[in-house]
């Protein structure tokens, strides 16, 4: 299981509030994930799940990208952009004890302006946790 931790600051001489996220490695939790709640936007698809109590602590997040994206670097280029959106949003409008997986739209993804991808993600947690 692997964490993803926020872009290094410089030192402001306040302490660091760091929120680390823990990345689903098991396709279980993937599988649990999609038969939950989902929202779909322009630039993402979010599946979402509220953890029973017990399971596991903090927020989880997973990422995937079918071939439907396009070849190798397509989607590794659509990856790595869902996991900074993540890494900006999740922290602050993901809620503990909640699962959210990440899934990559077909040429969308790694093309949209990622402001429009960070825009995309608050308003598919916004209605997820409404």
């Amino acid at each position: 299981m692997s964490v993803l931790k926020p872009p290094a600051e410089p030192d402001t001489g306040a302490p660091a509030v760091c929120v680390c996220l823990t990345v689903l490695t098991k396709r279980a939790d993937f599988v649990r994930a999609s038969h939950a709640l989902r929202q779909g936007t322009p630039g993402i698809h979010l599946q979402a799940r509220e953890r029973a109590r017990g399971e596991a602590a903090g927020i989880r997040v997973g990422f995937t990208c079918s071939k439907k994206v396009g070849n190798a670097v397509a989607r590794n280029r659509a990856k790595r952009r869902l996991r900074e959106v993540a890494r900006q949003v999740l922290p602050e409008q993901g809620r503990d004890g909640w699962d959210y997986v990440l899934v990559g739209r077909h040429d969308v993804t790694a093309s949209l302006p990622f402001d429009a991808l960070v825009a995309d993600l608050r308003r598919a947690l916004r209605k997820v946790h409404a």
